[in-house]
C-alpha cells in the first residue's frame, strides 16, 4: 500500500524546493510521483510544423523521489508521517487498511 496518494497534499522536506506545498498529480514509478508546483524546470523546445507545435522555452513539472515529501496534516499544519492500521467493516466483517498520521492517530482523508 502506498502512503502517498494522488490528491495527497504533501509538503517538501528537502531539496531547492524545500518547504513548498502541493496536491500530488500522479504517481510517475513505484517511488516517483509528480507534485504540482514543484521542481518546475524549463525546457528547450525546438519548434516542430509537423505536429503543430512552436518552439520556445516552456515551464515542465518533473518528478521527486516520495522520500523527499511528507504528506500535510491540517491540523497541526506541519508534516507528518504515515502509518498504516487495520481495521474491520462491521456490514462484511472484512479486514481493510487504513492510513492514520502518526502523531495523532486520526485517519487521513483521500
Amino acid at each position: 500500500m502506498n502512503k502517498i496518494r494522488k490528491g495527497d497534499q504533501v509538503i517538501v522536506l528537502t531539496g531547492r524546493d524545500k518547504g513548498k506545498q502541493g496536491t500530488v498529480l500522479s504517481r510517475e514509478s513505484e517511488d516517483r510521483i509528480l507534485v504540482e508546483g514543484v521542481n518546475v524546470v524549463k525546457k528547450h523546445v525546438k519548434p516542430n510544423p509537423m505536429k503543430g507545435t512552436t518552439g520556445g522555452v516552456v515551464d515542465k513539472t518533473l518528478s521527486i523521489h516520495q522520500s523527499n515529501v511528507a504528506i500535510f496534516n491540517a491540523a497541526t499544519g506541519k508534516a507528518d508521517r504515515v502509518g498504516i492500521k487495520l481495521g474491520t467493516d462491521a456490514k462484511t466483517n472484512k479486514v481493510t487498511r487504513v492510513r492514520v498520521f502518526k502523531s495523532s492517530g486520526a485517519e487521513i482523508k483521500a
